[in-house]
């Protein structure tokens, strides 16, 4: 069991380094105990995403319930021949994650399945959903098993969860809205996206970033950095986009190159290494 776990771990270790150089290397800079449930994590949050994005032409509804009622299954008889759920159900059961977190996240991808434009309401449950509950899966681990550092860390989880999440939807407006029919942000008319809306999008997210990065201050030694390094891909994600015209933001996909993600990290283990973050 031991040797099918180590290796259900490798395969969501693989679709994170094919999925995300972001938080690959984000991941390579947590303490050697924690990169593996993190992986777990991250691999089963991307195929539930990749269910409701990518799978065109099956019956995507029906194999997200099938996923979900698998997941439930896998966390409750400790096993699961799907490596991906193996090693999610692990983490879960090993972390105490809860399951109340497992159920939101999926809610907001069964609100994927169809093609919708959002209120504030229900823009703010996919949020909730899609990354803020992902990011407390994660301070889970990070805390292991410390219920105070946990409740007092949870509020900057949940915004630096947010802030990423709507840094991908400004980023993928034009895919999400051309080819899935999906407007996220609430009150804008994405017919005639202009640069008001954009920064007001852009004040938004500011104000989730300052919130969030308080709580990477705050978090244990073991994860600072990791998270600290994908705040930094994000922030200086966030930065092209700010210095992007709106018109340009809604015809292109604004990219960070990967030579410039591995010079922030070493910047980034330099700030850190130097107690300068």
């Amino acid at each position: 069991m031991d040797l099918y776990t180590k290796t259900s771990i490798r395969t969501s270790k693989g679709i994170t380094k094919a999925y995300s150089t972001s938080f690959s290397l984000g991941i390579l800079g947590l303490s050697k105990p924690l990169r593996d449930p993190i992986y777990a994590v991250y691999g089963f949050v991307r195929v539930a995403d990749e269910i409701v994005d990518t799978f065109h032409g099956t019956n995507q509804r029906d194999l997200l319930e099938r996923f979900w009622a698998d997941t439930d299954r896998a966390i409750d008889e400790g096993i699961s021949t799907n490596p991906v759920l193996h090693a999610f159900q692990y983490v879960v059961n090993a972390y105490q994650i809860d399951r109340g977190l497992i159920n939101t996240f999926l809610r907001s991808m069964e609100m994927d399945l169809e093609d919708r434009t959002y209120d504030q309401s229900a823009y703010e449950q996919y949020i909730l959903g899609s990354a803020e509950v992902v990011g407390l899966m994660c301070l889970k681990v990070f805390v292991k098993g410390d219920q105070a550092q946990y409740e007092a860390l949870t509020p900057y989880a949940m915004k630096l969860g947010s802030a990423f999440q709507k840094i991908n939807f400004l980023r993928d407006v034009a895919a999400d809205f051309q080819a899935l029919g999906r407007t996220y942000f609430p009150n804008v008319d994405l017919a005639q996206f202009d640069d008001d809306a954009k920064m007001a999008i852009e004040r938004d997210i500011e104000r989730d970033f300052r919130k969030g990065y308080e709580g990477i201050l705050r978090l244990p030694k073991g994860s600072r950095f990791g998270v600290y390094i994908a705040y930094m891909y994000y922030y200086a994600l966030f930065q092209k986009i700010m210095r992007t015209p709106s018109s340009e933001v809604f015809s292109s996909r604004i990219r960070i190159s990967n030579r410039k993600k591995y010079r922030l990290f070493a910047s980034s283990f330099v700030r850190h290494a130097l107690n300068l973050l």
